[in-house]
């Protein structure tokens, strides 16, 4: 068992109050807080070894060089890449996706196709909508149902020898369902296409084995896994990788440089133009030893007994909606009050001291099959308790009285 207030005490934001009210902070699908091994790692690298990487002879240089460098391999570990090579540093999940994206440019022609799903995040949407403008590609879209589950038999009956790319979230950021990556995965590779995962809503509840999935890329933000804001891994396949061109042009990413011709660098460098957010590069490497001490069997047992309990306990409401019923889904709880509208709901709620999160969550399409303007979203880590829920319901409560 864990012991969830000692690793409370190591989040100093959560001892705070707002509003006058003690934080409850319900807001980890859009960021999790950060813990003070953390937060003290980002002024140790400012204090002690501030220099640009891979450039300099001198001391500082090369120990900003081997941490950084050590902080890759922490991640190819954790993921388990083949090649430290194929996890390439990022700003976030976003990047990354248009990162690959942008190199598909190079690849589709009119006539081929791209399948998302009915679950993404508008960042795994907008890119390939682009890229289908710019090519003249198709854009396909898996349907979903009333549970929010991808309607599995119509992903069958999408795809063809004409699919260029399948890409779809792990773990869906506005229901918490997971969805079934690798069923997904295996049926594109048989007709020759590549996959890209999401994993921004996975990584903080669960350790993806890339090669167990044999996805083509993953995707993720280290700021939802307790590391830096601005921080972000895309993990391509090796020979994925040596087929697109780099996405960004200047320092770092050439091998040699003339008016005539200029000739790129090896992986991993091809992909990461002028210098990075080394001090997020680093410490993300500490955030990833933090949860991997607490251990992801740890926090994903927390979590689901904070989804279960939040689920029984958000029910007993009167006129309450919750969507995304699926029983393989991790702890996100997206729920409207019928006749309130959720931005009502979550401001009322902000003045007890509670953060939720409130809209489309970047998923209109998801809000349009629902018929609804949004949801209000209690995400859950494996930081908070259930009398911390039981706060939620309470306010829920009153709110509702309040706007009735």
């Amino acid at each position: 068992m864990l012991d969830i207030q000692k690793i409370r005490a190591d989040f100093p934001i959560l001892s705070q109050k707002v509003n006058g009210k003690p934080l409850v902070y319900f807001d980890n699908g859009a960021t999790s807080q950060k813990p003070q091994v953390v937060i003290d790692a980002i002024a140790k690298y400012y204090q002690e070894i501030n220099a640009n990487i891979h450039r300099g002879v001198h001391t500082l240089s090369q120990l900003a060089t081997d941490a950084y460098e050590i902080s890759r391999g922490k991640v190819k570990n954790h993921i388990n890449a083949k090649y430290a090579h194929e996890v390439l540093f990022t700003s976030g999940t976003t990047f990354g996706i248009n990162l690959v994206a942008n190199g598909f440019a190079s690849i589709l022609k009119p006539g081929d196709e791209v399948i998302v799903s009915s679950l993404e995040h508008h960042s795994n949407i907008v890119p390939w909508q682009m890229l289908c403008e710019k090519t003249g590609a198709t854009l396909k879209v898996i349907p979903m149902d009333e549970n929010g589950e991808l309607i599995i038999a119509e992903y069958d009956k999408l795809l063809s020898p004409k699919t260029k790319i399948v890409t779809v979230n792990h773990i869906s950021n506005a229901l918490g369902i997971i969805n079934p990556i690798k069923y997904i995965i295996d049926k594109a590779h048989e007709v020759g296409s590549a996959v890209l995962i999401d994993g921004a809503q996975a990584v903080p509840h669960l350790k993806p084995d890339v090669q167990a999935l044999d996805c083509d890329f993953y995707a993720f933000s280290g700021h939802k896994m307790c590391g830096p804001t601005g921080t972000g891994i895309l993990y391509g396949k090796e020979v994925w990788l040596n087929k697109l061109p780099p996405y960004q042009g200047g320092g770092e990413m050439i091998k040699e440089v003339t008016f005539e011709k200029t000739t790129y660098a090896d992986l991993p460098h091809k992909f990461e133009a002028g210098t990075p957010h080394i001090a997020g590069g680093i410490v993300l490497g500490t955030a990833i030893d933090y949860m991997n001490e607490i251990g992801f069997e740890n926090i994903q047992k927390q979590e689901l007994e904070l989804l279960e309990y939040a689920t029984k306990r958000l029910s007993e409401i009167d006129d309450i909606r919750i969507y995304g019923t699926s029983e393989n889904k991790t702890s996100v709880i997206s729920f409207n009050i019928d006749g309130i509208h959720p931005y009502d709901i979550g401001t009322i709620i902000d003045k007890l001291g509670i953060a939720v999160r409130t809209g489309h969550h970047c998923a209109q399409p998801i809000m349009n099959f629902f018929c609804i303007p949004g949801t209000i979203r209690a995400s859950f880590s494996f930081y908070n308790t259930k009398e911390e829920i039981d706060a939620l319901v309470e306010a829920v409560k009153k709110a509702q009285m309040m706007l009735s």
